[in-house]
């Protein structure tokens, strides 16, 4: 090893193992090894090329070939990998040999677009704040909403936790005292729309992502799911 190359959980992630974020509790919990040595620092530098990457004893290598996968999430499912109590995850809606993992995430009660892949090249960079991925969302709120509720979403809106965020904001329709919107932003915070919505004083009661990175659901119906297109995964991988 040297002080060159490319960090260990980065390359994890890059091989399909896991996310990024996961990758790094894996090297933290003692299960990587490096030239035969084990390695509990996720950022620790690793020449790819030359050194001899294992997890779980077996050996790491890049993966040939990527997958990517759109789930049209329905409701009441977890987006992650596994469940420690056994609660429903988005993978058990994705038939699928590889060992995806999703691409961000959507609370449990929001529905919509969800892209799964096992390349975290990718993943971490749709999700990285430079690229800045628009995600769309279909929303029901609560009440009649305001053009100045609308001005101050666009200008930004405190959620907590010292965080302020932005977007921008359209009535769709109103119907006895809900009103319909579509909702873009460029961050992905916990549960951003729902806080947002909240500190405009129009909680959601109905969320559904319909964009997310150029992608959409098209007439893909609710819990089912589709490989990417050719064309679709060479739009992602252009760069931001």
């Amino acid at each position: 090893m040297t002080d060159q190359g490319q960090a260990l959980n980065a390359y994890l992630a890059a091989c399909g193992i896991a996310s990024r974020r996961k990758a790094a509790d894996l090297v933290r919990s003692g299960r990587v090894r490096v030239n035969g040595l084990c390695v509990v620092s996720p950022g620790c530098r690793v020449l790819t090329e030359k050194d001899r990457i294992e997890c779980g004893g077996r050996p790491v290598r890049p993966k040939a070939a990527h997958r990517y996968v759109l789930l049209n999430k329905p409701a009441g499912y977890l987006t992650t990998a596994s469940d420690e109590r056994g609660r429903k995850t988005v993978m058990d809606l994705v038939g699928c040999k590889e060992r995806l993992f999703p691409v961000g995430r959507l609370d449990l009660d929001t529905e919509g677009l969800l892209l799964l892949t096992d390349d975290g090249h990718m993943a971490n960079r749709l999700l990285h704040p430079r690229f800045g991925a628009e995600k769309v969302y279909e929303a029901r709120v609560r009440g009649a909403v305001s053009r100045d509720a609308i001005g101050r979403l666009k200008r930004g809106v405190p959620i907590g936790e010292g965080m302020r965020v932005a977007g921008d904001a359209r009535i769709t329709g109103v119907q006895a005292g809900q009103t319909f919107l579509e909702i873009r932003i460029h961050e992905g915070k916990k549960r951003q729309v729902r806080r947002m919505m909240e500190a405009v004083g129009h909680p959601v009661l109905h969320l559904k992502r319909v964009r997310f990175a150029g992608l959409t659901l098209g007439n893909l119906k609710t819990g089912r799911w589709r490989d990417l297109r050719p064309e679709e995964i060479r739009r992602l991988r252009k760069p931001a």
